[in-house]
């Protein structure tokens, strides 16, 4: 898919998700949002940059640590994601923080001014990741820390069904490249690539848990990457990609609800 392409159709799909992504999701991703912040190890007074931080979950936890003397930023490209961040600082009343719309591959920062960069998955969206990763590496201060977080192998993600069901009804793949970066040691391969250091990876296993399967299905459909192309199924074809997707996670329904597995790649890196 050509680029400038990928970057707008992610875009307005997140927009799209931006109402249904916490509630469908927030409790699934907090323990590799939880993993990627423990091998961040921010300290007091830190300067933290935030890529891909969608509604603020992983910005707000890292402000937490930083501390009224340190301040985080979180960049998004979905701009009605970080205004639903921005208005949620202000209810916490977080005065460490801050949101803008940027794309990560070619952020709006000086060089070498913070301390620390997380990304919690966010790069398998981009077109680019490598030039992502670059822009984060050039932002990064010397000795500065890097925590990136990417969904595992294919085969361990029983949700990853949801791209083929979509893709079936639509004349363009989904995100074509999203499990790439999270097979075998890929993405802490191209983390000494471009010249990090100290490159560590663990692989974090998890159940997604959902209370019935119209809570499964709309975590897969409304809430996630394929929100865009949910928006424009009529209501035989969104009926049709539900069915199709509750067969496919059928392995996983335990009495009402379903535990779906899933797994996380959290990489972790010194400039």
């Amino acid at each position: 898919m050509e680029a400038r392409l990928q970057r707008r159709l992610q875009r307005q799909g997140w927009d799209l998700a931006v109402d249904a992504y916490e509630p469908l999701w927030q409790a699934q991703l907090a323990g590799a949002q939880a993993a990627l912040l423990a091998g961040a190890a921010l300290a007091p007074g830190e300067q933290v940059l935030d890529v891909a931080c969608g509604t603020g979950l992983v910005t707000f936890a890292a402000a937490r640590a930083v501390g009224p003397t340190g301040r985080v930023v979180g960049v998004d490209l979905a701009g009605r994601m970080v205004a639903a961040a921005g208005r949620r600082a202000d209810t916490l009343g977080l005065a460490n923080v801050g949101f803008a719309r940027m794309d990560a591959e070619a952020l709006a920062l000086p060089d070498a001014s913070v301390d620390a960069v997380l990304c919690s998955l966010g790069l398998m969206y981009l077109p680019e990741p490598a030039q992502a990763l670059r822009e984060m590496r050039r932002v990064l201060r010397p000795g500065g820390r890097l925590a990136l977080a990417v969904w595992g192998d294919r085969a361990r993600c029983g949700w990853q069904a949801v791209f083929g069901i979509v893709d079936a009804e639509v004349t363009s793949e989904v995100c074509p490249l999203f499990f790439d970066l999270g097979q075998q040691d890929t993405l802490a391969h191209l983390c000494a690539a471009l010249q990090f250091e100290t490159v560590q990876q663990r692989r974090v296993a998890v159940t997604l848990e959902y209370a019935d399967g119209v809570a499964a299905s709309d975590a897969a459909f409304v809430g996630g990457p394929a929100a865009l192309a949910w928006a424009h199924f009529d209501a035989a074809v969104r009926a049709r990609a539900r069915t199709r997707y509750l067969e496919a996670i059928a392995a996983w329904k335990h009495g009402a609800g379903y535990r779906v597995p899933g797994e996380f790649v959290i990489v972790t890196a010194l400039r």
